[in-house]
């Protein structure tokens, strides 16, 4: 008796086969800029909530120094929650009497 071999899967003619990419949405966390907190402030906010380089978190600063708002990274919906939450609750910059609070944090659908 030889080796046993398995019958090839065949799909039935009333079976309709349909494949799709689900694309997930993603959102952009968008860090926007005001004259209460320092750029050390930012540089060491963004270390701290989104483990960025000393390079990559200075770059954002100079961003949204310069643009008004910088885009910090693109995720699911969830995610962009907690990471603007997170940039909401961080605190006022100790080094100027005047930072009153957190910076701000917005999210917005991300480009197609």
């Amino acid at each position: 008796m030889g080796p046993a071999r398995m019958a090839k899967p065949s799909v039935a003619p009333e079976t309709e086969v349909v494949e799709r990419d689900q694309m997930v949405p993603l959102y952009q966390v968008v860090l926007l800029d005001d004259d209460y907190h320092t750029y050390d402030y930012v540089i060491e906010m963004l270390q701290k909530i989104f483990i960025f380089t000393f390079d990559q978190a200075y770059r954002h600063a100079e961003e949204v120094d310069r643009y008004s708002r910088t885009v910090l990274i693109t995720c699911e919906l969830r995610e962009a929650e907690y990471a603007r939450d997170q940039i909401h609750s961080y605190g006022p910059d100790w080094r100027l009497p005047r930072s009153q609070g957190s910076m701000s944090a917005v999210i917005e659908p991300a480009p197609q």
